[in-house]
């Protein structure tokens, strides 16, 4: 198809509209080589633009987005698959939005962020059961009960498998019934009922290889390495892996190569063939490296080079010194003995002036490198690592938009009246004993403390690094907050007030940055911000009161109360829970 369609893009006698199509077939049916199908892709994107064809424009980004994902770029892919969302809003598409989101779902589960995944696939499959299209929607189905298998809730899974696989066999789509039936196959061999799991997992290889799906090969010949392995026959579980990794690289498919090299690795290792298995765990980390591309490592690696590069000069100005010294020896044995005499004494001269001024610059950086750490230590107090790193380098902040973070609003009971009662001095004793004890809190649980207003304590978690596990750890840390509160009230001496605290939590998207430019402050802003205020002033003394959001996230994880639905101003009615206690795992 592709090498039929080069042809017709060869002789270049199509109009605009026309040639945005064959573009569109160009990038889609290349297969075995991924940098000509994203040139195709960029040219449709280009071209698109031109035309100012939103359509068209979607397609362009969606075809770079799977491509780049192929590829292992998963950064790229991101960026493309919101940009071809975008592009199908401008356009009023409907089907090109929803299938936007479930890519972009997909390259989260890659990365192995749940809840985002999570909340696209869910956007997606909202989208397109609007529509007419029901293969993406059967997509979308397929792809969620993969997401909800990885997350080991199978009935949720094979519930969505079931109703992906009625629409694929009723429009008779081959490969969606192939992935089915693979899918289906994992999860039977999660729940060890390994023979079924090899039948279905077998069925759904015969059809791809018809179809030359080689990426879905490649994976399910892993489960398949892996069903064996618990059966003992290690020679066809090693036999599995090996065809799983020569699949991959034929066919550049990073993401399995690395899958494939580590699957290898643990067989080896369980074979007590050490070397082979440490060959293949070194493949496994440099391709996973390159798929993940991990800003720290680069980081890392300036840093280690700036210091290299340093020492190397430190070097070449000491064989310099030695050179300058040489040749004044080689002078002065030319000179008369009273010649010799007065460059001795210049050069005593000379040395105490060096080492007077070695001296000083030596005092000077030392003060100087005690400020700069003083200076960067304070700014790290006001702001996140990244984002202080931003401003001292660009001299500004840019806004960033997250799209899962937990907000945790605190607020001490009756805080006011006892402001009226006590000297200020007592009064800031008081919260600063609290306060502390919070932000030792957060930091043990790596969450961002945002500020304190008055006896408010604002804190968030999923930034300014997103993270899959942010509700859950909030969560653990509110708790942690109110029992050293209620704890406090027995141990607090004379000379401090106790307070009863209110805590309220919420999750979703929000947008932060600093604000101003003098005294600066990093800072969040978003309607997740304020229901979180909500949750906090509709809490109870002593309680942790949650969002109807938050608690979808860590419902299997805490034990929690229902309150029913509650009056919130600006909001309306919002159901809200109280958490109490862990559930033992």
């Amino acid at each position: 198809m592709a090498d039929s369609l080069v042809k017709i893009y060869q002789k270049n006698k199509l109009g605009n509209s026309e040639k945005l199509e064959l573009l569109r077939n160009l990038s889609f049916n290349e297969v075995n080589n991924l940098e000509l199908s994203l040139k195709y892709a960029d040219e449709l994107i280009a071209l698109s633009k031109l035309e100012k064809n939103y359509l068209y424009l979607h397609r362009g980004y969606y075809q770079k987005g799977n491509k780049n994902r192929l590829a292992g770029d998963l950064n790229n892919a991101l960026n493309a698959f919101f940009r071809s969302g975008e592009a199908a809003i401008k356009a009023k598409f409907i089907t090109g939005e929803g299938v936007a989101y479930m890519a972009i779902a997909d390259v989260y589960s890659t990365m192995r962020n749940s809840d985002n995944a999570e909340i696209y696939y869910a956007k997606s499959i909202n989208l397109l059961r609007k529509t007419n299209d029901s293969i993406s929607l059967a997509s979308a189905l397929l792809n969620a009960g993969d997401e909800y298998s990885k997350n080991k809730k199978y009935n949720l899974a094979l519930k969505y498998f079931e109703e992906s696989s009625i629409i694929f066999d009723k429009v008779d789509y081959l490969i969606g019934t192939a992935y089915n039936l693979g899918n289906i196959g994992m999860v039977y061999a999660k729940q060890g009922n390994n023979d079924l799991a090899k039948v279905y997992i077998s069925k759904a290889i015969q059809i791809l290889e018809k179809l030359k799906d080689y990426y879905a090969i490649s994976e399910y010949l892993i489960y398949m390495s892996d069903i064996y392995l618990t059966q003992n026959d290690w020679i066809t579980s090693l036999s599995y892996a090996k065809r799983s990794l020569d699949l991959a690289q034929k066919y550049g498919l990073k993401e399995q190569i690395s899958n494939s090299n580590l699957k290898i690795s643990q067989l080896y290792q369980k074979a007590g063939n050490h070397r082979e298995s440490f060959t293949y765990y070194k493949n496994y980390i440099t391709y996973r490296d390159s798929v993940t591309n991990l800003k720290s490592v680069q980081q890392m690696a300036d840093i280690r080079t700036n210091y290299e590069v340093s020492q190397k000069q430190v070097e070449v100005d000491l064989l310099e010194k030695d050179s300058e010294i040489q040749k004044l020896k080689e002078k002065k044995q030319q000179n008369i003995i009273y010649a010799t005499a007065i460059s001795l004494f210049l050069i005593v001269i000379i040395t105490i002036g060096f080492y007077r001024r070695y001296k000083f610059v030596k005092k000077t950086n030392s003060i100087i490198e005690e400020e700069k750490n003083r200076s960067n230590n304070l700014l790290l107090n006001i702001l996140p690592e990244e984002t202080a790193l931003e401003l001292k380098k660009n001299g500004k902040v840019q806004a960033k938009k997250f799209e899962s973070v937990t907000v945790l609003f605190t607020d001490f009971e009756g805080f006011t009246h006892y402001a009226e009662k006590l000297p200020p001095e007592k009064l800031v004793e008081s919260i600063d004993y609290y306060f502390s004890k919070f932000d030792t809190i957060m930091e043990k649980y790596n969450l961002e403390k945002i500020k304190t207003v008055g006896d408010a304590y604002m804190c968030a978690g999923g930034l300014p690094f997103p993270t899959g596990d942010h509700a859950y750890k909030m969560t653990l840390a509110a708790l942690e907050i109110a029992r050293f509160v209620n704890i406090s009230e027995e141990l607090i001496t004379q000379n401090q007030s106790h307070f009863k605290i209110r805590i309220g939590i919420n999750t979703g998207p929000l947008v932060a940055g600093v604000v101003g430019i003098k005294k600066f402050s990093y800072d969040i802003w978003g309607d997740t911000v304020n229901i979180a205020s909500r949750m906090e002033s509709n809490s109870e003394p002593g309680k942790i009161n949650i969002s109807e959001y938050t608690y979808q996230i860590i419902k299997n994880d805490f034990e929690c109360e229902y309150r029913g639905e509650i009056e919130v101003k600006n909001k309306g009615m919002m159901k809200m829970y109280f958490v109490n206690n862990p559930i033992a795992q």
